[in-house]
This record gives C-alpha cells, sequence and structure tokens, in this order.
C-alpha cells in the first residue's frame, strides 16, 4: 500500500508556472511506476505524463509536450510535475498514481488510467487568461 498526496495547484496567469508534487507515504517509493493525470470541468480525466521507476521514461500527453517536465526524487519519495507556459485549457484538477513495478523492468511504464493501483486526492490548477 501508498498513500499519495498532491501539492502545489493555484491560481497562475497565462504563461505562468507551477510545479506539482506527489509525496507517497508507506511502502518504499522507487518500486512504484507513477503518472499524472488531469480532469477538466465536464471533461473526462486524461494522462498527463508518467515517469519509470528508473526515471529513464517520461511520456507525455501532446498537449503538455514541450512545456511540462516530470522528475522524481526516490530519496524524498516525490514526483514532480513542473508546469511552465501553462494556459487556460490546462485548467484542471491533477493526480498523480501509482502502480508497483518491483518484478518487471525499471523502464516500464504506464499511460492508462486502469494500469494504476492508487490514486491521490488531487489539486486543482486554475490558469486564467
Amino acid at each position: 500500500q501508498v498513500q499519495l498526496v498532491e501539492s502545489g495547484g493555484g491560481l497562475v496567469q497565462a504563461g505562468g508556472s507551477l510545479r506539482l508534487s506527489c509525496t507517497a507515504s508507506g511502502r518504499t517509493f522507487s518500486v512504484y511506476v507513477v503518472g499524472w493525470f488531469r480532469q477538466a470541468p465536464g471533461k473526462e480525466r486524461e494522462f498527463v505524463s508518467a515517469i519509470s521507476r528508473s526515471g529513464s521514461n517520461t511520456p507525455y500527453a501532446d498537449s503538455v509536450k514541450g512545456r511540462f517536465t516530470i522528475s522524481r526524487d526516490n530519496a524524498k519519495n516525490t514526483v514532480y510535475l513542473q508546469m511552465n507556459n501553462l494556459k487556460p485549457e490546462d485548467t484542471a484538477v491533477y493526480y498523480c498514481a501509482a502502480k508497483g513495478a518491483e518484478y518487471l523492468s525499471r523502464s516500464i511504464y504506464y499511460t492508462e488510467q486502469y494500469e494504476y493501483d492508487f490514486w491521490g486526492q488531487g489539486t486543482q490548477v486554475t490558469v486564467s487568461s
């Protein structure tokens, strides 16, 4: 079991930046693949980014590629999502999710919601125009 807590959301003007954090407690964090998803009002939750256990694989949704950067610090049990050049369409609740993968390749990652076992409560990001 792992518990996830997101932080770092808030209100920012278009073009601004935010850094979200996903901090885990429970099992050794390094065994988990971690993903970020978001859900805008009236829309389905969608994939944003993920990071493999090794940190070597970091896929991104096309809509955030080149603007968002995911990283992890296993010593701090934390995954970060640096979001630059934010746009009003990035407004959403952002969720982090984790999937245990200790018996799998350290380079594996997941992009589908159903593949993740543990979810945080989410943090609101609002980008004003």
